[in-house]
Order: C-alpha cells, then sequence, then structure tokens
C-alpha cells in the first residue's frame, strides 16, 4: 500500500511513533443563518469596506440575488455563468470589472458562479462574498479552475478564497431534487478525496468524517422533505466541512477523473461527480482500509461502498454516464488523459486498463463491485 501522509500516521499510530503532520487553516468567515442572507451579506461588504461591488448571479438566480443584494454599493452585475468557467467568459468578466473599478465580489449561486467569481480574484485580488446556492463546496477552498479547449486546468491560490461565505438554507430550497442529490453527492466525493489527497492529515480526516455524517444525515431528509430546512441545514454544514477538508488535503483520484470528464467532454458537474464516486471509492478503498472504515462508519454502514450504495438508492441518485452524455466511444481516450494526471499519492498504482474498465462500469452504471475484482484490471 502506498503511504499517503494520512495512511502514514494512521500506520505509525500503530508501530508506536510519534506524530507528526502539517495542517494550514485558511482565513475566512463563515455566517450561517436561513433566512438572513440579505442581513449577513450587507454586514460583510461593510465589514470589507467595499464601494465598488460587483455581483455575479446566472440568469436563474438574478432575481434571488436582487433581494440579497438590496441596498449595496453596486456597480455591475454580471448573468453569464458558464459550467467549467472557460476562459474566454472569465476574461470578459475580468475586463468588465476593471472598467468598473470593482473592489468586491458577491457571488450567488453555484460552483460555476463561484468559480467565475474565484476567475476575478485570481486576476484582480479583490475579495469574495460567496452565497451558494447549491452543495458545490468551492466557496470554501482556495482551488480556481478554468477551462481552456478540451482541457480544464486547475490550481490552488489564496486570492481564491472568499473572504466571506454566506449560508442561508432558504436560499436552496428552490433547487430541485435530482440537482440536489446530485450536488449533495459532490460534497460527499469532497469528503472522500480528502482521506487519501496528498496533503491528508488527520484533521482533514475528521472534518471529512464529520462532512459525511451530516451529509448522509441531510441528503434523504431533503428528498422526504424538499422544503423543509432541518435537511438543507444539514447539507450546507457537511458541504462546508467537505470543501475546508478538500483544500486542505487536495485532489485525489476522483476529481481528477471528473475533471477531465468536464473539461473535454463538457458532462454535467454534479451528476458527473456523483455517478463516478461509487467507482472511485471501490477502486481505492481495498488499498486504503483506515479511510474506508473511517467513509464506512460516516456512511453507518459495516462497508464505504455498500453504504454509498444503500444512500444512492435511497435517494435515486444518477445512475451512468451514457445519461449524461458520454459516448463510449470516448472511454479510452478519456482513460488516456486521466492517466496522466493521476496523484502519486492515490492509495494503489493506476493503469489506462484500470481506468478503462473503470469509466466502462460509470458508462453502463453497473455495480461498482467490480472496481474490487483485480482479473481485468490490468488489461
Amino acid at each position: 500500500m502506498r503511504r499517503t501522509p494520512a495512511t502514514s500516521y494512521w500506520i505509525g499510530l500503530r508501530e508506536k511513533a510519534l506524530v507528526h503532520f502539517e495542517h494550514e487553516s485558511l482565513p475566512q468567515r463563515v455566517l450561517f443563518a436561513s433566512g438572513e442572507a440579505a442581513a449577513m451579506v450587507r454586514a460583510e461588504v461593510g465589514r470589507l469596506g467595499a464601494s465598488r461591488v460587483m455581483v455575479i448571479a446566472a440568469p436563474a438566480e438574478v432575481e434571488l440575488a436582487e433581494k440579497i443584494i438590496a441596498g449595496l454599493p453596486v456597480v455591475l452585475r454580471w448573468s453569464e455563468v458558464v459550467m467549467h468557467v472557460p476562459v474566454e467568459v472569465a476574461e470578459r468578466a475580468r475586463a468588465a470589472a476593471t472598467g468598473h473599478e470593482v473592489d468586491l465580489v458577491v457571488s450567488v449561486g453555484g460552483g460555476s458562479t463561484t468559480g467565475l467569481a474565484k476567475a476575478i480574484a485570481l486576476t484582480h485580488g479583490v475579495p469574495i462574498v460567496a452565497v451558494p446556492t447549491t452543495y458545490a463546496g468551492s466557496e470554501a477552498t482556495s482551488v480556481w479552475g478554468l477551462t481552456a479547449g478540451t482541457r480544464k486546468h486547475t490550481g490552488v491560490d489564496p486570492r481564491v478564497l472568499p473572504r466571506s461565505v454566506v449560508y442561508d438554507a432558504t436560499l436552496t430550497v428552490s433547487l430541485p431534487v435530482p440537482m440536489s442529490v446530485a450536488s449533495g453527492l459532490n460534497a460527499l466525493a469532497h469528503c472522500v478525496d480528502s482521506m487519501w489527497g496528498l496533503r491528508a492529515d488527520p484533521i482533514d480526516l475528521a472534518l471529512a468524517g464529520e462532512g459525511i455524517r451530516a451529509l448522509v444525515s441531510g441528503l434523504p431528509a431533503v428528498v422526504a422533505d424538499p422544503v423543509g430546512l432541518p435537511g438543507r441545514e444539514h447539507m450546507l454544514y457537511g458541504t462546508y466541512l467537505s470543501g475546508v477538508a478538500f483544500s486542505s488535503a487536495g485532489s485525489g483520484l476522483h476529481h481528477k477523473i471528473c475533471h477531465v470528464l468536464g473539461g473535454a467532454y463538457d458532462l454535467p458537474h454534479a451528476q458527473t461527480h456523483a455517478v463516478v464516486l461509487p467507482y472511485a471509492l471501490a477502486f481505492n478503498a481495498p488499498a486504503a482500509p483506515e479511510a474506508e472504515r473511517r467513509i464506512a462508519a460516516g456512511l453507518g454502514a459495516g462497508s464505504a461502498v455498500e453504504g454509498l450504495q444503500r444512500l444512492r438508492l435511497a435517494v435515486d441518485a444518477p445512475e451512468a454516464l451514457r445519461d449524461y452524455g458520454f459516448d463510449e466511444a470516448d472511454i479510452d481516450g478519456a482513460a488516456q488523459a486521466i492517466a496522466l494526471v493521476v496523484p502519486d499519492s492515490n492509495p494503489r498504482p493506476v493503469t489506462v486498463g484500470d481506468l478503462r474498465r473503470l469509466l466502462r462500469a460509470a458508462w453502463q452504471g453497473a455495480d461498482p463491485q467490480t472496481m474490487t475484482n483485480d482479473k481485468e484490471s490490468r488489461a
């Protein structure tokens, strides 16, 4: 088994070794109160001393955003928001921010909206006040992503970490249940990847474990009562924990797969993550028993894969990549591209054959337990 920082810690613990790790907590204010988004945003904009605010909201979120930003010194409203943040879209938004001398960005929406705000912060250095309306978790990370052509590029930069995050569960009530499910499983994927990320440490594992428990509690509640706030609040809480853990631990196999699929084949972000998650988990779990045990505990199950499948069945999760536009003919090319970006810290070696098998299973919506079978993994 490869020793990532987290697995080395646990092996050392069993061997009576001294604990040794480094963890950096990111500077960010989090405000959490249902029904109080407008007041919290006004307070944060005032606290940050902004006088020329840019508001980013996709067309579907514009009406909601207007209620939140009433009374703010807004000089620019921006609604061109595109999934995976194409470079050309980012450049247009950056130019507009420059022309209006923007000194703060308020983003109201999901991961694509937050991602565009980050693209502006990356070049302009302006603070962001993020108001999430989905469970993307991007608001809690210093990770940025831009798509050039068919390739999605990501990086880490402290300038893109939103200065403040305003969580208001009432803003997520209008998110349809199927999208809530896909978005929630995306947040769960952040927790899972945090268990074996390159920089994973015991604090990340604790945050990710609690995030899994919150999401597992919240997601079925949202499905059962879409307009109820308790489930939505659990989801936002779990989403924040997942983002903090992921930002610290770093991207793992699951996210590398999904970034390639999203950038190269324009697949929907949340649904792609929701579909790929059980296959990436099943592939890595046998080589990371301590992480598997923690994930299973968070899921309230004896096995991580079985627990995840039980949750997915209960909430009618997205099942197959072919349902979202991924062509079977693209499996080999995708596997080749993913193989180039697989993290060295992954708990087990990954071959192109492994990736072909994983992608075919995800394309079909096959039983993820096939990922634990090594007979074909070196094909």
